[in-house]
């Protein structure tokens, strides 16, 4: 297993488990000195899917994968109608 700085993977693509891409690593949230979740800047077909907002925050429970590439769980998408995993464009 390889460990990689976080610094390391801001900027890497993230796709699903499907291999649809899904956006970019912008940062990281800590909390009590662990990874709680990544802020992702959606791109793709994804931006249809949360209404037009420029990012999410994805829970780090449903990243399956870190490498060149990020791959997270289907299951992490955001539901169109629950808007709380949609971060408004004046935060981001």
């Amino acid at each position: 297993m390889q460990i990689k700085k976080i610094s390391e993977v801001i900027g890497s693509r993230v796709y699903t488990d499907g291999g649809n891409y899904f956006g970019e690593i912008e940062e990281a949230n800590l909390s009590d000195n662990r990874i709680d979740g990544w802020r992702i800047k959606v791109g793709g077909s994804v931006l249809s899917l949360i209404g037009g907002a420029k990012g999410v925050i994805i829970p780090h429970q449903f990243v399956k994968a870190i490498s060149d590439v990020f791959i997270i769980s289907r299951g992490a998408l955001p539901n169109p109608d629950v808007g709380s995993d949609v971060l408004p464009e004046d935060l981001i």
